[in-house]
């Protein structure tokens, strides 16, 4: 096992401790990350090229790859024709999906992260040319017959194991909404909007976050100073929601929100497509078609789900609506009207003051050593599972900064392996996210295709004088992410085309979510939270104050995702004869409470209408079932091995091998109900009043 052996950083622990006067006890996991990285030139080691692939030492290795893929796809499809109806079929199948994925999800994220822009380049030039080959294949009549031939085939479909069968149901269905059982001209066009939604859909992302300018004089010269200037303009390019000025929260949202005719037309035109697309390969809508296989399975499922919390919450949230005006009175008695740019703020501000919740309290507790030795000790205790940071090999990774971890089992061995790519560089994206670089899957000699996972998290660089310090949120983001990370690792699926978080939305979602349940457990929190100077523990009670805080103004907070939900269902549900604002100010009315404003459109800023498309209620969804997971298996003791290995087998392992449902039915030991879903949305709101006895003690 010592070719897994622990970095040793590069400061000693006595050194850190001179520069930080931090504590000499972190595990070498901690260290890692608690320590600056001091990587040597090294002039004798040959460049192993970007994750390994020997090919990618240089730009021009991108071009290399992707041919190889090209011709081991076009063998891959003869094979595929050729074959009897069988488990083979499949198994090519899933052969062709990993050698075209490997490629293509490597190049997807290299053109965002990557800060040479000739490597950004080159692999969007790669991304385009795989993608153009996907779009064949989704429409190659004799490959969709091979494995039709094994669906249609009764004798043998059924002497198949269930994963087997429900991956080949997944690729046929890949088929049949790109047209493949049209007519040659529908199916023509059933290619030309997927090529057009694939434009629009890059055209709407890339303005979503695009400033708007406004001139200086028509501001007070007073705010100037919170915006970004240019000539005789001021930039605009976000709500600034946290600012404690009332007007400089106003302009934000007047002027980044305020209508762009032609990104008006984009999202239409992307809605669209999207809606005559679904259509003419046979569904009702959009909405139909996307939620095909979810846990939720149709629109009125997730329309029901969503009415059903406004119902239960709306007594809760006119409440915090009206705590939320009470202090915006109290702070500003000039201007007491609540507005929409106001909620984010005085959730925060009235939380902040019932609870004395202060970042800057919290985050000497909270070191990026400190988190990455807690994770790595509820792994541990859960799963049998360590994070053992490696040292990268010379070209392997795309900055300096990127800290690499194999995954390790105490019996299995070797599960996969995390980049992590922690801090914010300006040439990469700026929300959190998982990157799949390669899937796991069972190969033909027997042995196990490793995963490998990169998380990107915008962390602060650590100073002179400490290391990187988290605040509470970024500490949940950061168990959150991983929680897809090890979504990936703990999977054994038969077929990387299922595999770890390649499932449906609504259940991708749960295993990251129920890690932020650990991450404000203090049964949890109290095995890594240290001061990085004295190694004093975080106090029982700060950790209760920061979870009750979450529950102030929590109805407003979920009540604000239902509209956000209810909009993207209505959008993609049966075309309107109205814009996409009016439908947007009706769904506010009805859904949200705050009022419309005036000249703005919302709706063209939500980025995730195109990643989510139909699917945005997955996050309300994904939380009501970990919560019920939560609280049924975890509650009672967070640091149980066999609830953790039980986890493991039931959820973690099938990817999206296994019926959604089924998982869940699983590990809950019940079929959980849209009620049930609701119920325990509403339960976690519930004011824990042992934390207020533990204040009033304290």
């Amino acid at each position: 096992m010592s070719v897994y052996r622990p970095l040793v950083c590069l400061l000693s622990h006595a050194t850190a401790a001179r520069v930080w006067r931090t504590v000499t006890t972190w595990s070498p996991v901690a260290a890692a990350f608690n320590a600056r990285v001091h990587r040597r030139l090294d002039l004798f080691h040959q460049n192993v090229g970007l994750f390994g692939v020997p090919e990618l030492s240089s730009v021009g290795g991108f071009e290399v790859v992707q041919d190889r893929a090209l011709q081991e796809t076009q063998q891959l499809v003869e094979q595929a024709c050729r074959c009897p109806p069988g488990v083979q079929t499949v198994e090519i199948f899933d052969k062709l999906s990993d050698s075209l994925c490997r490629v293509a999800d490597m190049a997807d994220f290299i053109k965002v992260a990557h800060p040479d822009p000739s490597y950004r380049e080159a692999s969007e030039r790669t991304c385009i040319n795989i993608g153009t080959m996907v779009e064949r294949l989704n429409t190659n009549v004799d490959l969709c017959k091979s494995l039709k031939d094994l669906l249609d085939n009764e004798e043998i479909f059924s002497k198949l194991d269930p994963e087997t069968r429900r991956v080949a149901e997944l690729f046929l269905f890949d088929f049949e909404i790109s047209g493949i059982h049209l007519d040659k001209k529908k199916r023509k066009e059933a290619v030309n909007l997927n090529v057009k939604l694939l434009d629009l859909s890059n055209q709407f992302l890339m303005s979503c976050h695009m400033p708007n300018r406004i001139e200086k004089r028509a501001l007070p010269e007073h705010i100037h100073q919170h915006f970004t200037k240019d000539g005789n303009y001021i930039q605009i390019g976000g709500l600034n929601a946290d600012a404690p000025d009332d007007l400089v929260r106003e302009v934000a949202y007047k002027v980044f929100l305020y209508p762009n005719e032609n990104v008006m037309h984009i999202l239409e035109e992307l809605l669209s497509c999207r809606d005559k697309l679904a259509r003419l390969v046979g569904y009702e809508s959009y909405a139909h078609r996307a939620l095909k296989g979810t846990m939720a399975k149709s629109p009125e499922a997730v329309m029901s789900f969503l009415q059903q919390i406004t119902d239960k919450l709306s007594d809760r949230t006119e409440k915090d609506f009206e705590m939320m005006r009470e202090m915006k009175t109290k702070l500003n008695p000039r201007n007491p009207e609540l507005m929409p740019w106001d909620h984010p703020y005085f959730s925060g501000v009235i939380r902040a003051e019932r609870f004395n919740i202060e970042p800057s309290l919290y985050s000497p507790y909270f070191s990026l050593g400190a988190c990455m030795e807690g994770l790595n000790g509820l792994f541990t205790q859960l799963y049998g599972v360590s994070l053992l940071a490696e040292q990268p090999s010379v070209g392997e990774v795309w900055s300096e900064d990127v800290r690499k971890l194999a995954v390790v089992h105490e019996t299995e061995g070797l599960l996969g392996y995390i980049y992590c790519d922690f801090f914010y560089r300006p040439d990469k994206p700026h929300q959190d996210c998982h990157f799949t670089i390669r899937g796991g899957r069972q190969l033909e000699d027997g042995q196990y295709q490793l995963p490998i996972v990169v998380l990107m998290l915008n962390l602060p660089h650590p100073t002179q004088s400490a290391p990187t310090l988290l605040s509470p949120g970024m500490m949940e983001n950061l168990f959150h992410e991983m929680g897809h990370a090890m979504h990936s690792m703990l999977g054994r699926t038969r077929y990387q085309h299922v595999t770890g978080t390649r499932c449906v939305t609504d259940f991708a979602e749960v295993p990251s979510i129920l890690m932020e349940y650990f991450a404000t457990d203090y049964r949890v929190i109290s095995q890594f939270a240290r001061h990085y100077q004295t190694g004093q523990p975080l106090p029982q009670s700060m950790v209760a104050r920061l979870c009750e805080s979450k529950k102030v103004c929590g109805a407003a907070d979920t009540q604000l995702q239902v509209f956000y939900a209810i909009m993207d269902q209505v959008y993609h549900g049966k075309p309107q004869n109205r814009s996409t604002t009016d439908i947007m100010i009706d769904m506010q009315k009805k859904y949200y409470g705050l009022p419309y404003v005036t000249n703005t459109a919302w709706q063209l800023r939500f980025s995730h209408l195109v990643g989510y498309g139909a699917k945005y209620y997955s996050y309300l969804m994904s939380r009501a079932v970990a919560s019920m997971v939560w609280k049924q298996c975890f509650y009672k003791d967070p640091l149980n091995r066999e609830t953790g290995e039980r986890y493991r087998r039931e959820m973690l392992a099938h990817g999206g091998g296994k019926e959604p449902m089924l998982m869940v039915e699983g590990m809950l030991q019940k079929r959980p109900s849209i009620e049930d879903f609701v119920n325990a949305l509403v339960s976690d709101l519930e004011p824990d009043f042992e934390t207020f006895i533990m204040d009033s003690e304290g």
